[in-house]
Parts: C-alpha cells; structure tokens; sequence
C-alpha cells in the first residue's frame, strides 16, 4: 500500500457563475508517469458531492498507483445539458495540459463514475465527436478523449430517465427525441469506442441493471472491449458497502492492466 498525498479544493476554471473545484490524490512516490483517473459521483443530477467516491475509491485507488482527480460537474438547478459534460470534458483538458505537473501519462486517461456520474464518465468515453459537448471552459484544442471508462450502476439510457420525479430534469422539462437521443451513452458504441468496465447490483431498484446489460450487449457486437460485472442481491449502493469496495478498486485496477497497460 502507498502513502496518499491529498491536494483539495483545486480551482480549475469558471463553471457558469461558479468555480469549479477538484481534489487531487496520488501516490507519494512514483516510478515514472501513471494512468489518471477522473471520478464522478452520483446525485441524481440533484448534486453531486465528490466527498464520498474520494474517501472510498478515490484514495484506493491512490494506493494502487494511479492518480484520481475527484471531479464535480455542474447539477440541474445550475445549469441545463450539455452543460454537464462540458465541465466534464473541462476537467479531462486540465489533467492532460498539467499532466506532467499531476504525474499522469496524458495518453493514459480513464474516466469512472458512478450512477449520473457513470452516465457521465461514459459519455466522456463513448461521445468524442460532438463539437457541442466539448464547451469553452478552457485549454481549448487539448484532447478531451480518455483511454477507457468505467460505470458503476450507470444511466445508459435517458429515455429510461425522462419525467422520474427522482432524477432531476437536467435534459429540461420537455427534452426533444433528438436530445434524449444524444444524451445517451448506449447511441455511441462504435467501432472506436474505447474498452469499457460496467458494474452493477442485480436488486438496484433505482436504476435496473437491465439497461447495463444491454448496453454491454451492444459493446459485444460492436466488437468493443468490454467487461461487465453483476452482484447478485445488491442494491444501488452496493459500492458503499466496504464488503465490496476493494473488490471494485481490484477489478478496475485488474481491467487498466489488461486494457490501458497492455503496451508498456
């Protein structure tokens, strides 16, 4: 296990009419430049408090080897879509323009989220030629593209999200078929999509692990590098449960291994 220093509150730009803030966690000692790993937390678009996913898979991770910035992302009351994924994006450009300074291997970029924020972590991997999502937040013409993503019981599928009075309407009140559409992640899988790694609980009553395994389904025919995990019996926050936290810090480390280290 490596010693974790911990950098919080890092202001990387303007977010709309707010700063938007960062937590920076790396080992203390490294051999050279190291994946980095965007994280996202969840809150139904309502919020998205970046505390929790940094105390139990951000500085595990830390401790793997990797460098995680704990990101956040302008929620529904702030701020309608693409106002989400730009800030996302936003983030990827800091970390590969102070990629030296961070000690992140720039072509080694994976993004992680769980719930809203897997929606968005995988929407950061899948939508890469989208002009619109990319904003004007700053380090213009910087690559926002990562090297592979990860959800942890993610919304794939807005359609499935439209009206729920338990997800903030942050598509808005009456979004177009065409919105909806493109703010899907499962519209994206292509023949370039990046290797992804889903995981989800069977028993999620707030998000139905249906839509993961269809969209792991669709990564399969596409010929994408996929790997899905399902547990069995378990509820929407089965990463909070410390009986499976570290299992999910192995398997995320396990699938960089095999898909982002494959060449070094």
């Amino acid at each position: 296990m490596s010693e974790v220093k911990v950098d919080e509150d890092i202001i990387i730009g303007q977010a709309g009419d707010r700063d938007l803030v960062v937590d920076v966690l790396r080992p203390s000692s490294t051999a050279g430049l190291v994946p980095g790993i965007l994280v996202l937390p969840g809150g139904s678009w309502f919020t998205a408090n970046r505390s929790g996913l940094k105390d139990r898979l951000g500085i595990s991770l830390a401790e793997k080897g990797y460098v995680c910035v704990v990101g956040e992302y302008r929620v529904a009351s702030e701020a309608l879509w693409p106002a989400q994924i730009q800030d996302v994006k936003s983030i990827i450009r800091w970390m590969r323009t102070n990629s030296s300074a961070l000690g992140i291997d720039r072509s080694k970029m994976i993004t992680l989220g769980k719930s809203a924020g897997g929606h968005l972590a995988l929407m950061a991997g899948l939508a890469t030629e989208v002009v619109e999502f990319e904003g004007d937040l700053g380090n213009n013409g910087v690559s926002s593209g990562v090297t592979a993503a990860v959800g942890i019981a993610p919304i794939l599928d807005m359609a499935w999200a439209v009206g729920r009075k338990d997800l903030a309407s942050f598509l808005g009140t009456e979004p177009s078929p065409n919105v909806i559409k493109s703010a899907s992640p499962v519209e994206y899988v292509g023949g370039n999509s990046p290797p992804i790694l889903l995981m989800h609980g069977t028993s999620d009553t707030r998000v139905h692990h249906s839509m993961t395994v269809n969209m792991y389904q669709k990564l399969e025919q596409a010929g994408i590098s996929a790997d899905l995990h399902l547990y069995a019996g378990q509820g929407h926050s089965f990463d909070a449960d410390p009986a499976f936290t570290q299992s999910i810090v192995s398997e995320i480390d396990l699938f960089i291994s095999r898909f982002v280290l494959i060449n070094d």
